[in-house]
């Protein structure tokens, strides 16, 4: 009797755990949208190009897509000295945004990424576009689990 309560016990604690870590990448992709929209306002009337993921990429290559649009924030608008893109980068890297977009079941990995250089170059408007999609495409998922 006292290994089932414990065995209850243990799936409750489990199931509570895992709520709080999607209602926590919930969140902070909620703020990476925030952010984005902040910067997306000052820099979509750039007429730079950047390597921008397609629209509809498949789930094991969301991270892959996630890594090159952090890479062409970092360097095409040099992130380090603009605060708000600075934290929208930032945000990019933590770990409940990576594990928001890390849609890739352990038998889904035989998909091949293409690399980041490989992408077209798009507009700052599409880029942040696409950006944005990726993330509200995120946030739609972890509404799912």
């Amino acid at each position: 009797m006292k290994l089932v309560v414990f065995c209850l016990l243990a799936v409750c604690c489990c199931s509570l755990a895992n709520t709080d870590v999607k209602d926590m990448q919930k969140r902070k992709l909620q703020e990476v949208l925030l952010q984005l929209s902040d910067v997306k306002e000052s820099l979509q009337h750039s007429e730079q190009e950047l390597r921008t993921p397609p629209k509809n990429i498949e789930d094991c290559c969301c991270l892959s897509a996630l890594q090159c649009f952090r890479a062409n924030l970092n360097v095409q608008f040099n992130i380090t000295e603009k605060r708000k893109q600075r934290r929208l980068y930032n945000s990019l890297r933590d770990p409940f945004t990576v594990r928001g977009l890390d849609f890739c079941n352990a038998g889904d990995a035989t998909s091949t990424c293409q690399d980041c250089a490989s992408h077209p170059k798009e507009k700052a408007s599409e880029f942040f576009s696409r950006l944005e999609s990726l993330i509200e495409r995120a946030i739609a998922k972890l509404k799912m689990d």
